[in-house]
């Protein structure tokens, strides 16, 4: 069939996008699905800074790429042996699809399946294939998903089955921000309740953190960015102190607020600075958490004996360690609940016309969470 998407054939365009355009808004065709494969119309896409850090080129993938990986829709269609859904269900795509049988999958951490980071990197399903093509040539797909289109064909495992009463436009951060961001919370630190957070860097993701944190009951929550809106945005959702981080003395202002340092910090921001000043903030015994994607070039230079002598936790989060298929209704229903307004992160609708102009927003900080609607 013949679908509209947003196309990146060339990394590193100038700024601004609205003017270079780097995804190219065209028609390209799209296979129907294969064995354990759907097809999805598209409702809603999310844009991300991991959309915008492969347009830059700070995490290269396989070009032409049609982008997009946090979206909502509903099932168009089900490929050979896909038994548990039927057309017309709300889905959210999941862009690690989980293979299910790999040892991460064994362990019950599908967000890190072996088979699913191989076929994301490849820019292919997680059967292998390529469901895409322009004039006869292939299309990559963007993790597995390519959601800045019309309708995606994905695999089956890459979707979560949702109720069809939570709006698709709201319910699209579920597949990424939220994921991300809670789940960091919740499942990588396992913040416990009355705890002490800091939360570095807040956009989309580092604000579903916020949201994460006070459903999770923590006591004191430090939100920290070097945007004013931001902050402000951080304390209305429930921060309950913010920083500015380019105030020369935000270090020791965190450090006094916190009686010395928090409990669990976190790292949204994708920079070193950013992750070393999480660290830093970090109480004696805490946890750092980082979620954030620096260039792949990046490297952090530790005093290897804080680890030791101050039993301290550096560690990572991908999709927020998620069980995708048990987080996301959970998340849902505590949004339904009030508990977790993500409603609240949504700043903008947009025609996928506009998607460079959108990505130019996100990259000068005046976008929280914009989503292409359909």
């Amino acid at each position: 069939m013949k679908i509209k998407a947003a196309v990146l054939d060339h990394m590193g365009a100038s700024l601004p996008y609205a003017q270079s355009k780097p995804l190219t808004v065209t028609q390209i065709d799209l296979a129907p699905p294969g064995r354990d494969e759907v097809l999805v119309k598209i409702v809603a896409a999310g844009l991300c800074h991991s959309d915008l850090s492969v347009i830059n080129g700070d995490r290269p993938r396989p070009v032409p790429m049609a982008l997009g990986h946090e979206a909502a829709g509903i099932v168009e269609a089900l490929g050979e042996g896909v038994s548990d859904l039927q057309r017309g269900d709300h889905v959210v795509v999941v862009f690690v699809p989980s293979c299910g049988h790999c040892a991460p999958c064994a362990e019950g951490r599908p967000a890190l399946c072996e088979p699913g980071a191989a076929a994301n990197g490849a820019g292919t399903l997680l059967s292998g294939a390529r469901r895409l093509s322009r004039e006869g040539g292939p299309i990559n797909h963007h993790l597995g998903c390519s959601v800045f289109a019309e309708y995606a064909t994905v695999s089956r495992h890459s979707l979560v089955k949702i109720d069809p009463e939570v709006p698709l436009d709201e319910a699209a951060l579920f597949g990424c921000a939220v994921l991300t961001g809670v789940g960091a919370v919740v499942n990588t630190a396992q913040v416990r309740v009355g705890a002490s957070v800091a939360i570095i860097g807040l956009g989309g993701v580092g604000l579903a953190a916020v949201l994460g944190a006070r459903a999770a009951g923590a006591r004191q929550i430090i939100a920290i960015d070097r945007a004013g809106d931001k902050l402000e945005q951080a304390l209305a959702l429930g921060a309950t102190h913010a920083v500015n981080a380019s105030d020369p003395d935000a270090l020791e202002r965190i450090r006094t607020m916190s009686a010395g340092g928090v409990e669990y910090a976190f790292e949204f921001a994708g920079a070193i600075a950013a992750l070393e000043l999480a660290y830093r903030v970090t109480r004696r015994g805490g946890t750092t958490v980082t979620a954030g994607l620096p260039p792949s070039t990046a490297s952090l230079l530790l005093p290897v004996v804080s680890l030791v002598a101050e039993e301290r936790s550096l560690k990572g989060s991908y999709i927020g360690t998620c069980v995708p298929s048990r987080d996301i209704p959970h998340y849902m229903a505590l949004y339904r609940q009030g508990r977790l307004p993500v409603d609240k992160l949504l700043t903008g609708r947009l025609p996928l016309e506009d998607i460079n102009h959108g990505f130019d927003l996100l990259h000068e900080g005046k976008a929280i969470r914009q989503v292409v609607v359909f």
